[in-house]
């Protein structure tokens, strides 16, 4: 049913399209529904891009994070959940992965255990990445939870990153199954990240992190 309108406020819109929508071809009117569907998919894609998004994961090992500006892609082998960004040319610009960490059984404090698990697993990042410099490593906390992080520069589908990898478990004796939380960079990406040491700490990736739980 039609909406009465006071004849002062001229017909409606509806009404002055009409007799053209009538007379176009089936094909001129093809294209408009087209164009019409692109834009609504559009306006729907820029929603969700300035919203924040999430994710979960229960198990053994449970933790949760928010991310904007990123997109999830599949983890690599092995790993449990990967979002990026990308730059037109398609080349990396952010990455943010969430890998299964293992430690060997140990004595004494967790503390003191993952600068030794560190040594190892460096070599192993030497191993995984072309062009591989160790930048610095030290403790750390993630939401008031201790842990351990690695900075580095390496060679990331032919291009150089900035590499910030955190080795994160429960707060809990003897604890010895947690996440490895792999977070490249590109130098280019912004001005506000200058080295490996501020992957993070600034830019697209400082809310992953910031809001990593450990559950």
């Amino acid at each position: 049913m039609e909406v009465p309108m006071r004849p002062e406020y001229g017909p409606t819109l509806g009404r002055v399209l009409a007799p053209r929508w009538h007379a176009a071809s089936l094909l001129a009117r093809a294209v408009v529904i087209a164009v019409g569907v692109a834009l609504v998919a559009a306006t729907v894609a820029l929603v969700l891009t300035l919203l924040n998004a999430s994710f979960s994961r229960g198990g053994r090992v449970p933790f949760s994070f928010s991310y904007r500006d990123l997109y999830r892609v599949r983890a690599d082998p092995g790993g449990y959940v990967k979002v990026q960004s990308r730059d037109a040319d398609g080349a990396l610009k952010y990455s943010f992965a969430v890998e299964p960490l293992l430690l060997p059984a140990y004595s004494g404090g967790l503390s003191g255990e993952l600068p030794v698990y560190a040594a190892g697993y460096i070599d192993g990042l030497r191993r995984r990445y072309p062009d591989f410099v160790l930048r610095g490593e030290g403790k750390t906390r993630v939401n008031a939870v201790p842990a351990y992080q690695v900075f580095y520069t390496a060679g990331v589908e032919g291009r150089e990153m900035f590499g910030r990898d955190v080795l994160l478990l429960p707060a809990r004796a003897g604890a010895r199954e947690g996440v490895d939380i792999v977070m490249l960079t590109s130098p280019t990406a912004t001005a506000q990240v200058a080295s490996p040491s501020e992957v993070a700490s600034k830019g697209v990736l400082q809310r992953p992190l910031k809001t990593f739980t450990l559950e």
